[in-house]
């Protein structure tokens, strides 16, 4: 193989090359770049000429500040676990002109629209009605329709509106819901440009039927949503959890929903896989998926095309433009654990 090629160091667990390629496109990702593939834990000990000849990285590798100064020719870092961890010098690489980068946008459309059949299944109760009907104990009609509501018109709140916050909007202006959001790292401009009210946490809280969370879990906000917040909600209110269960005193949550103050559902949970004898298995009012929402296959061949459509653009001289950009005012406050499974 020609060493005219530039090279790529692919360390992306958890992902596999195999995940995230298409066949064609893992073809013509090897035809077009010299790759060296690795784990996360061994990128530091490859070779001195490897490391300096590496123009990107494809994973999101711990990278000490003196491995990083014997990479010369790097120039981004493509992380396709799309949480960004505090595991390297972000402030150098800002300072060298190298993009940190994240395909966390190819999970904002699954993991929206398992969001609104959860506040679907919330508010009907489609769930419960199968299983009672599998047991022979259906109500039929009205009767089984005591707590039932409706989205459409529903006054709904999101707490975050990054990429998710944004798809989960576009799917419940089909359901002409009241939207308010809580998003301290955007103006309100923002908000209003996407038809939605610029708002703070507790009128989101108190004055919605449905609360979607989708923030990510930061320096600043970490179990922000507790006792106080879930008190402050109306009696029967749903509540959805999708972006980083670090946001949320878990605890407090199931105390809010076993209580009947509030119905709940989550994708994501403390610990992950969750153990098996944890209450939340077992609670009435509290609908649960195991961190899926977003795990579509179709999602991991889109992060193929952003990496070799990104990686085209910079071997042209030109900036990424599919996946999205790390901040630097925002990278290091980043706090969200690497998932364990595809």
């Amino acid at each position: 193989m020609s060493h005219s090629l530039p090279l790529v160091i692919s360390a992306p667990e958890p992902r596999t090359l195999d995940l995230i390629f298409t066949p064609p496109q893992l073809a013509r990702f090897r035809a077009k770049y010299r790759i060296v593939e690795t784990t996360p834990e061994d990128v530091a000990a490859l070779p001195a000429d490897v490391l300096a000849e590496a123009r990107y990285i494809v994973g999101q590798p711990p990278i000490a500040p003196e491995v990083l100064e014997r990479m010369k020719a790097l120039r981004c870092v493509f992380n396709v676990e799309s949480n960004l961890i505090n595991n390297m010098p972000y402030e150098t690489l800002f300072v060298r002109g190298i993009h940190v980068v994240t395909t966390g946008l190819v999970f904002a459309e699954p993991v929206a629209e398992l969001g609104l059949a959860m506040a679907l299944n919330l508010a009907r109760g489609i769930v419960d009605a199968d299983l009672a009907f599998r047991q022979g104990k259906e109500l039929w009609g009205g009767d089984g329709n005591k707590t039932a509501r409706l989205l459409s018109g529903a006054d709904v709140g999101i707490i975050g509106f990054g990429d998710l916050g944004r798809a989960l909007n576009r799917l419940l202006s089909a359901f002409r819901t009241r939207t308010k959001v809580f998003d301290p790292w955007l103006p309100p401009s923002i908000l209003i440009e996407n038809g939605v009210e610029s708002t703070t946490l507790d009128t989101v809280l108190s004055e919605s039927d449905f609360v979607f969370v989708v923030a990510s879990v930061t320096s600043e906000n970490q179990g922000f949503l507790g006792a106080d917040a879930f008190a402050k909600m109306r009696r029967g209110a749903a509540f959805i959890l999708l972006s980083r269960a670090g946001v949320v005193d878990f605890p407090a949550l199931m105390d809010a929903v076993r209580s009947g103050h509030i119905v709940a559902a989550s994708d994501v949970f403390p610990d992950e896989p969750l153990a098996k004898d944890h209450p939340v298995r077992a609670l009435p009012g509290f609908l649960r998926s195991a961190h899926r929402a977003g795990a579509l296959d179709i999602a991991f061949k889109r992060m193929g095309d952003m990496v070799l459509e990104d990686m085209d653009l910079i071997d042209r001289g030109l900036p990424p433009m599919r996946s999205k950009r790390a901040e630097r005012e925002t990278v290091s406050r980043m706090r969200s654990k690497p998932v364990d499974k595809n």
